[in-house]
């Protein structure tokens, strides 16, 4: 197979459980110049005068030269090509980020963004995940006679670590001998001419990290406090912290919960909300089982995210496991009708995160999204992009 190019980009994206793969090989820069395309079961090789980009594949996926076809030329964007793949379906992808806590193990909670240690040495016996968010309401479906559960919030003991959607509850009452994250100032009002103070009921209950200052959760008592994963890194005690960038954790947590709740809920549709109440960015989630393998070649024409971290390099492969996801953003007043609509929907689920990490995050769409392919940045009135 033979076609043009100059400074050429390579983009091939795996579907798992649909067997299949399409090939995007980037239009030419300026001027033309003889490509050779070799197909093999585990590589893909683009041969130029200028010389020679390899892609290999995972030892699980393999690629089948027999199967190519619907090659076309999309401007602006470059030839276009399918092919099937085998996949070795018994091998299952594990996040290396992954936060589910082991019990009967000590753990050591840390400041994601700096280091710092927020609980050192817990020995969590028990590690549980907490019921959905609206199981209260269904209580009188289960039961016969009053609820037994009314005013009995499910706060956990010194060795507990409660699981919920994006969060962490854990008991701070054993670790009033070690540092602690500190709590953001608090309003008060006088309750009479006495110099007595009180906090009001919206209290700023936030947790800070003592290093950084960055948002790690909410108090919701006195011994008991949540902290988001997007935050906080547990860990094996006898473990030593190794500091993950930024983009790439957030990613992978955000990716973990959707597709546990996809897959526990059969929910697809989330709307990302702020500690604060306000929706920030609504995603829908497409699927789950893809593999992108892409060599930049020239990086002129990939768009600059200074705050990020630079986790596709310019001139280099790279291989990453993602899902892709739909997204709209909601700040500054955009998309408000579709966003009531989504917020009155009862079969979408909201995930709360520090206003913070929902910025960050729309950021980290933002810049996967403006690494596609041109044709592939938008579906009707949406954003296709990956998280990895």
């Amino acid at each position: 197979m033979a076609a043009a190019a100059a400074g050429t980009r390579v983009f091939l994206e795996v579907r798992r459980r649909l067997q299949s793969a399409l090939l995007i090989l980037g239009e030419p820069k300026e001027g033309g110049m003889p490509v050779d395309i070799s197909i093999t079961p585990s590589s893909l090789e683009v041969k130029t005068p200028a010389g020679c980009t390899e892609l290999r594949l995972p030892a699980e996926v393999r690629l089948v030269p027999s199967s190519c076809g619907g090659l076309q030329y999309v401007a602006g964007d470059g030839l276009h090509l399918r092919l099937q793949v085998r996949v070795d379906s018994s091998a299952k992808l594990i996040s290396v980020f992954n936060q589910s806590s082991q019990g009967q193990e000590c753990c050591t909670f840390y400041c994601q963004s700096c280091g710092e240690v927020i609980i050192r040495d817990r020995k969590l016996l028990r590690v549980l995940p907490l019921p959905s968010e609206n199981w209260g309401a269904l209580v009188g479906e289960w039961c016969c006679h009053p609820d037994p559960f009314a005013n009995k919030p499910l706060h956990p003991q010194e060795n507990d670590c409660f699981i919920g959607d994006s969060f962490f509850l854990v008991n701070l009452r054993s670790d009033l001998w070690q540092p602690r994250p500190e709590l953001a100032p608090v309003e008060t009002h006088r309750l009479s001419s006495e110099n007595r103070f009180k906090l009001k009921p919206k209290a700023n209950t936030k947790v800070i990290c003592k290093r950084c200052k960055v948002m790690l959760g909410e108090t919701m008592s006195s011994e008991t406090t949540k902290f988001y994963m997007t935050e906080i890194i547990i860990q094996p005690s006898e473990r030593n912290f190794s500091i993950i960038p930024r983009s790439q954790f957030v990613q992978s947590v955000v990716a973990q919960c959707l597709v546990e709740l996809s897959t526990a809920r059969s929910t697809f549709r989330f709307t990302i909300q702020g500690h604060d109440g306000k929706a920030y960015i609504l995603l829908w989630l497409l699927n789950s089982d893809s593999l992108v393998i892409e060599s930049l070649g020239s990086s002129n024409s990939i768009t600059k995210f200074p705050l990020l971290e630079d986790i596709l390099k310019a001139d280099s492969s790279s291989a990453w496991n993602a899902i892709k996801v739909l997204y709209q953003p909601c700040i500054k007043s955009r998309n408000e009708k579709l966003s009531r609509a989504w917020e009155s929907d009862i079969s979408i689920h909201t995930l709360t995160l520090p206003s913070a990490t929902c910025l960050e995050l729309l950021l980290i769409l933002s810049r996967n999204n403006a690494t596609l392919p041109p044709s592939l940045r938008s579906m009707n009135s949406f954003q296709p992009t990956n998280i990895y």
